[in-house]
């Protein structure tokens, strides 16, 4: 139970973490790119990278630990799910360039991302 509870706070708090970014691009940016949801989802994807490497690093870090970070607020805060129904946004609205875009940049910097954080979290 204990463990349920670690991924619930988690995940509130990184669901609120991604209603603030995404309130912070309103009406800043006018196109159809999903700008909001795009950094969301390359910043989880960053740390979801040192969160899962950490216990490689640290004794200290422990499962507890991953489930509240790594589970729950990446969890609560990258938004793939919300990246599926924009992608369909687009498509429907005939935004092909913008549908390729979102959908090479997205996994391709979300890779590279995870591999970053990953990559520095060894390092140092």
């Amino acid at each position: 139970m204990k463990e349920v509870l670690l991924v619930f706070i988690g995940g509130g708090i990184g669901s609120a973490m991604r209603y603030l970014i995404g309130k912070s691009f309103t009406g800043w940016i006018h196109n159809p790119f999903p700008y909001s949801t795009f950094v969301v989802n390359i910043i989880g994807c960053f740390l979801i990278g040192i969160f899962l490497t950490l216990p490689e690093k640290f004794d200290w870090f422990t499962i507890e630990y991953r489930l509240f970070l790594a589970t729950g607020i990446c969890g609560g805060f990258t938004t793939f799910s919300t990246f599926s129904y924009e992608n369909y946004a687009l498509l429907k609205e005939g935004d092909y360039v913008y549908f390729l875009l979102y959908t090479i940049l997205s996994f391709s910097l979300g890779l590279a991302a995870t591999f970053l954080g990953m990559y520095l979290t060894k390092k140092f």
